[in-house]
């Protein structure tokens, strides 16, 4: 997941004991009428592997740029990157089996927190560990279940959304200026009480909430918005 994607992860813990690399096999075949356009072109890969996703039976939900989207943020910029997803760690080995039986390649990479795979020539992350700890069935539970471009999956809230980018904030990334058009979209949605609580013990989320005070996205703490 590119740095300033939502919901971006870090290498943190270890890979799903079982888990192995896929053998690698054809990659999907590139369909001729696929938008030319990039961010229909990713909604696109969302759709197919949501679809996939669902059909498995396991548990997900979307995350990243297409969630914030999903959420009501704007496309205006573009879904520049890729389409993410999280699923539970336990179910990390099924999922990649799943997606392979699908005529996907899986593909385990370097960084212990996830797992990528191309679909539409697009790139998709499986996540299975956020900024802020691994995936858990009650951050699965919050997720709200919304239409993608006509495609109905669970989508991450807008609150856990905004605590994963803040979460993220640290002296070597702190792109305040991707993370706020988020907020404004998104700040009638987001419990600000439950961000703060669970974010603001850190210098950089806790300076990202005060430049939304001073901004008038949100009000101070112990106000309502």
């Amino acid at each position: 997941m590119r740095p300033n994607a939502p919901v971006p992860a870090r290498a943190h813990g270890s890979a799903p004991p079982g888990l192995h690399v896929a053998a690698d096999g054809p990659e999907p075949h590139q369909e001729p009428d696929l938008p030319a356009d990039r961010s229909q072109a990713i909604l696109e890969t969302t759709k197919k592997v949501g679809a996939v996703l669902k059909r498995s039976g396991h548990r997900f939900a979307l995350a990243g740029g297409v969630a914030v989207y999903a959420q009501g943020g704007s496309a205006r910029g573009g879904l520049q990157h890729d389409a993410d997803f999280c699923v539970l760690p336990e179910d990390a080995e099924a999922v990649a089996a799943a997606l392979r039986e699908a005529g996907l390649t899986v593909r385990v990479p370097p960084e212990d927190w996830l797992l990528k795979t191309t679909c539409l020539g697009q790139d998709v992350d499986i996540i299975f560990e956020l900024s802020y700890g691994p995936v858990t069935a009650e951050l699965l539970d919050r997720a709200d279940d919304l239409p993608v471009d006509s495609v109905q999956m669970p989508v991450l809230s807008a609150t856990d959304l905004l605590v994963g980018l803040n979460s993220a904030f640290s002296e070597h990334h702190c792109d305040f200026g991707a993370v706020l058009p988020v907020a404004r979209a998104l700040r009638e949605k987001v419990d600000w009480t439950e961000v703060r609580r669970r974010c603001a013990d850190r210098p950089m989320p806790a300076a990202f909430l005060y430049l939304l005070e001073r901004l008038d996205v949100i009000e101070k703490e112990g106000g309502d918005r």
